[in-house]
């Protein structure tokens, strides 16, 4: 869910940069302008559609033993040609949660700012303050598929072999609640690229998630991929309604204890770290037209990862190519 915001986010500001013809102005015409120091800026998007995504492993697999064969492959996102439905012809498509709107109703209000730091050294950063509002995300058939020889076209397009192509989720919708974030470019005071430190209103909702397997399919049979089919996903702190979001966001460069780089994502608080209550509705085994085994429930869920010290609550991932 995060990295959807982020990409929201990330986008909403290309967009607006696209938009204007910017010249550079110091503080003084900046206060003029605008009534005080920095730049303002309200992204009014009310919708993002995105046809098709796609993630090229260019040298693929290189593991015999497990049926790999070292050509290039993807992980496609796109459309899932269900008549009417919201993701019909689009992989991705961003929109306003209605029930959770900033004051504003846009979709991201954004205070930028420069400062000099503490000194003593290169301290200087830009700050950038993000509110987001509730979106609802909806996301089309994820699937694997051979890529297409890069520079092939049309255009910059790569794309992929539709005939070599097997569907893993049938799709899912996000639904989010009001968020914020405190992006730092330059020294990064706050410890991070990226802290997130809100409170979701409503919590987070993951509606109609359905994992395939294409393994089981037979054309022969006439028997379509076996599906675990998921009605909904409730997530909120425990007890409560609304989820605490606390995450910071650093990319690592290239050094003898970092290897060559990594992106790391570190969730929690330390003690202060909420457990969280996850409930899971219609739970259905076979296909979506099976029957639901009922619902699952787990409450007080509460993660850790080791400092070396000991273990802290919360979550550390790093993310890295091979």
């Amino acid at each position: 869910m995060k990295m959807f915001t982020k990409l929201a986010l990330v986008s909403s500001m290309a967009i607006s940069a696209n938009a204007m013809a910017m010249q550079a102005m110091d503080d003084a015409a900046l206060s003029s302008a605008t009534g005080q120091d920095g730049i303002n800026l309200g992204i009014d998007i009310s919708k993002i559609e995105i046809e098709k995504v796609l993630i090229h492993d260019n040298d693929g697999l290189a593991t015999a033993a497990l049926g790999g064969t070292g050509n290039a492959g993807a992980i496609v996102i796109k459309g899932n040609g269900i008549a009417s439905d919201v993701n019909e012809t689009n992989g991705i498509v961003i929109s306003l949660n209605a029930s959770s709107l900033l004051a504003s109703n846009n979709l991201a209000d954004i205070v930028i700012d420069t400062d000099a730091g503490a000194g003593g050294g290169n301290t200087a950063f830009l700050n950038v303050a993000a509110q987001v509002s509730g979106l609802q995300i909806d996301i089309g058939e994820i699937g694997v598929s051979a890529s297409n020889t890069a520079g092939t076209g049309p255009g910059i397009r790569r794309g992929n072999d539709d005939t070599n192509y097997n569907a893993i989720l049938s799709g899912l919708s996000l639904k989010t609640g009001v968020t914020s974030a405190n992006i730092q470019l330059g020294a990064a005071p706050q410890g991070a690229m990226i802290a997130l430190n809100t409170t979701m209103q409503g919590g987070l909702e993951i509606t109609n998630l359905g994992i395939l397997d294409n393994s089981t399919a037979d054309v022969a049979a006439s028997r379509g991929a076996g599906e675990i089919r998921i009605g909904s996903i409730k997530v909120a702190d425990a007890g409560l309604t609304d989820l605490t979001v606390n995450a910071k966001v650093s990319v690592y460069g290239a050094s003898a204890t970092t290897g060559n780089g990594f992106l790391q994502v570190i969730t929690g608080n330390g003690a202060a770290t909420p457990k969280t209550d996850v409930y899971i509705q219609s739970v259905k085994l076979g296909s979506d037209a099976a029957g639901s085994i009922g619902d699952v429930e787990v409450q007080g869920m509460q993660t850790y990862y080791n400092v070396g010290a000991g273990d802290v609550a919360g979550s550390r991932i790093t993310i890295s190519g091979h």
